[in-house]
């Protein structure tokens, strides 16, 4: 284990602990007495940082002070290896921040990105998970392990885009021009390989997802249909919204912190930490 990340997981326990004790303190110590019968009654069982956070924090729906959020955006490695939030998003002017993206203060995680488009990166009280904010900390930009300085307005990406926004029709150009870039290798980025090795059908295995890229059909009923039945897969295209599409936002938009490799987990407990702030509405004290 590295300095940086024992340092790292030792000031996540102690975060969690104070959490825990604060809430603890504010409930009379009716919250600790409950945790304490819980796992004298071997109800739960807590190893490692995903599994206190699951069942001290998340389970029990803790409140989450916005001074926790506050330090995840200050210290690096908080999500995953990489840089603290606020070297790079810590004001509204798009000249001295990437996107005017102030994640320095609450009122500037809350108000999101000014530069235009300007949007918010998520909507308090509701979950996260396929908001901006979600988004940019779990999903993996495709191929995976595309470089993060692979540019994203490629002519490959615009295309998909420019189809998506025009209705994404079954046409001549989605025939003959959209839908050849998903078995092509190096499509969307130098030597990466073709969407449908490993998006082929919609059977998981062999597809991830059980997402099927190799038609419009696939396409078009999406993610997860075995899983979740047809009725409820996961749209990967939303026709004349490109943005909303989960097709188009893979292929343009990366993860973060930047560079941060494609296996780290997905579900930091950190994020889970900042997700349930956001459901509890997000609030500023």
């Amino acid at each position: 284990m590295t300095k940086t990340k024992m340092v790292a997981e030792l000031a996540l326990g102690g975060a969690i602990a104070a959490i825990v004790a604060t809430a603890a303190m504010a409930d009379g110590g009716s919250l600790a007495r409950l945790l304490a019968d819980d796992i004298a009654d071997g109800k739960i069982s807590v190893e490692g940082d995903d599994a206190a956070v699951n069942e001290l924090i998340l389970k029990r729906n803790i409140p989450i002070p916005y001074s926790y959020i506050d330090t995840l955006m200050h210290v690096p490695n908080a999500f995953g290896p990489g840089p603290a939030c606020v070297v790079c998003h810590s004001s509204n002017d798009p000249a001295a921040s990437y996107r005017g993206l102030d994640l320095a203060s609450c009122e500037g995680i809350r108000l999101g990105a000014t530069e235009a488009p300007a949007r918010a990166l998520f909507v308090p009280g509701q979950d996260p998970k396929r908001e901006i904010l979600g988004r940019r900390l779990r999903n993996n930009r495709m191929p995976l392990g595309v470089s993060f300085d692979v540019p994203t307005d490629s002519y490959a990406i615009n295309l998909v885009e420019d189809w998506i926004r025009g209705g994404a029709p079954n046409d001549a150009n989605f025939t003959e021009n959209v839908l050849p870039l998903f078995s092509t290798e190096g499509a969307f980025a130098p030597d990466s390989p073709a969407c449908t090795d490993c998006h082929m059908s919609n059977q998981e295995p062999p597809s991830f997802h059980e997402l099927d890229l190799s038609s419009y059909e696939g396409i078009m009923l999406g993610a997860d249909s075995v899983a979740k039945g047809v009725d409820n897969a996961t749209k990967v295209v939303i026709p004349g919204a490109p943005e909303l599409s989960g097709v188009w936002q893979h292929l343009a938009e990366n993860r973060m912190p930047p560079g941060i490799s494609p296996f780290e987990n997905r579900d930091h407990p950190n994020t889970q930490i900042l997700f349930l702030w956001v459901k509890q509405g997000a609030k500023c004290e």
